[in-house]
């Protein structure tokens, strides 16, 4: 891996700054995982029957932002990007994917994501979540992708460190 450049959270700031830096470190320690792998690597699954692996974690978060702000924050009617059913699952098989299509469609829609955050009049925008029913507040979906990333951040971890034996945060 690539020396650590990921932006330092704020330790102070008003709770959209603390929400936007949080999210967006937790954005770079996924790229970070990935860095100095071959798409081989990327693509190596963690084991049997998953099909879990770092590029499939890069395709599944390309998913969870563009449902979550695109479609859900923005009202915006797209399928999903690697599931005609509208299954995360599906993004998680990376069999015959490569990183510059799973890293341009993550990117493309973590931009996508930066701009409707920074649009929004407040965190108390809402949008609908069909899945659940329910109107949601762009606070809670800031708060609910840097859970998302936390928590694959750590499969990330254990996926790198079976591909090379790298560890760390």
């Amino acid at each position: 891996m690539k020396t650590d450049d990921r932006p330092a959270p704020p330790l102070r700031g008003n709770e959209r700054e603390m929400l936007r830096g949080f999210l967006d470190f937790h954005r770079a320690t996924l790229a970070m995982k990935c860095d100095g792998l071959s798409d081989e690597d990327l693509r190596r699954q963690s084991m049997p029957p998953s099909t879990l692996s770092l590029l499939g974690l890069v395709r599944h978060m390309a998913e969870v932002e563009r449902t979550w702000f695109r479609r859900v924050i923005n009202a915006e009617d797209l399928p999903f990007v690697w599931s005609d059913k509208q299954d995360y699952q599906e993004a998680y098989d990376a069999t015959n994917a490569t990183r510059s299509e799973a890293f341009a469609a993550w990117q493309a829609e973590v931009e996508h994501s930066r701009r409707i955050e920074r649009e929004a009049e407040s965190l108390d925008v809402l949008g609908h979540q069909p899945r659940w029913g329910e109107d949601v507040s762009l606070r809670l979906v800031m708060l609910h992708l840097i859970h998302e990333y936390a928590r694959h951040n750590g499969h990330a971890d254990f996926l790198r460190e079976g591909i090379d034996g790298t560890v760390g945060t």
